[in-house]
This record gives structure tokens, C-alpha cells and sequence, in this order.
């Protein structure tokens, strides 16, 4: 399957390189997109369980790397609890 990697942009500026093992992450996150951290936080668990589905489709087993991606994700939206109004921006997909 094709990785997708894309490059998320943090309420303090810092810049986390990610991957998906599908292209189907492209069905909820789009290069230039702005979004609240809440909602930042609910597409990506949407399209790295749809990523990690879709492995499991062709393969017959989920996939873990888009998993501990989602969990990776999750572990740095920690650092902006308490932030009013954080976004998150997606800067790059390939």
C-alpha cells in the first residue's frame, strides 16, 4: 500500500512529520487545512483507523504503524491542554 506522509503544524509552531500506510487518510486531511485541535484530534483518529482498516483489508491484520501514529499524535495534543483556541494546520502531503 502507499505511505502517505504529511507534515502537521502544532498551536506552538513545532512541525511533526507523520505517515499513513493508505491513501485514504487523504479523505479527511488535506495539505493547507486548519483546524481546532478537538477536531484535529478526531480526523486523525478517523483516518489513521481507516488507514490501519484498510491494511487490514488487503493484509488480514490491522496495521500498528498507523496506530502508534494516532498515539503519537495524541501524546503530543497533551502539551496544548488548557490552550484557548489552539489549531492544528496540515502543511504538507505526499
Amino acid at each position: 500500500m502507499p505511505v502517505v506522509r504529511f507534515d502537521v503544524m502544532w498551536p506552538d509552531a513545532t512541525v511533526m512529520k507523520c505517515q499513513s500506510p493508505s491513501t485514504v487518510i487523504r479523505n479527511f486531511l488535506h495539505e493547507g487545512q486548519l483546524v481546532s485541535l478537538p477536531e484535529f484530534l478526531k480526523i486523525s483518529e478517523l483516518g489513521l483507523s481507516a488507514a490501519s482498516e484498510r491494511v487490514r483489508e488487503k493484509y488480514g491484520f490491522a496495521c500498528s504503524a498507523a496506530i502508534d501514529q494516532l498515539e503519537i499524535i495524541l501524546a503530543k495534543a497533551t502539551d496544548f491542554q488548557g490552550w484557548e483556541a489552539a489549531v492544528v494546520q496540515v502543511i504538507r502531503m505526499d
